[in-house]
């Protein structure tokens, strides 16, 4: 019953978010007479037969521009993610605790070989 209404509630959320227009006309629709009267921007010239809809327009603008700035945010949170925000990885060099030495070698010199294995073949 638990997860049946989690759903129901979360189905409204996104269908309200998505047909948020739909209710800023619903919701003029019903309040037609009031926001005629009472807040309607050109009610002192009846002669524009505005009605409320002056007040519908700018309803919807504001919805539009709230959609917009959504998006932007959206994107640029979806920007950040793709990119590391600080290197993990930190190279350190260490020197070595001592110095090695290494034996000095005799300066290339001659080298002793045993003549009896390089003469040159005997021909028969």
């Amino acid at each position: 019953m638990l997860n049946r209404c989690l759903a129901i509630v979360l189905l409204v959320a996104l269908v309200s978010s998505n047909f948020s227009r739909f209710f800023i006309y619903a919701g003029f629709e019903v309040n037609q007479n009031y926001i005629a009267s009472t807040l309607c921007e050109n009610k002192a010239r009846p002669w524009m037969n505005c009605n409320g809809r002056c007040y519908l327009m700018k309803k919807i603008k504001q919805a539009e521009e709230k959609e917009k700035k959504q998006e932007r945010d959206d994107k640029r949170n979806q920007y950040q993610e793709a990119l590391p925000a600080a290197p993990t990885l930190a190279l350190t060099i260490k020197r070595p605790a001592q110095r090695k030495s290494f034996p000095r070698l005799p300066a290339p010199g001659i080298i002793d070989r045993a003549t009896p294995i390089f003469q040159p073949p005997k021909i028969a």
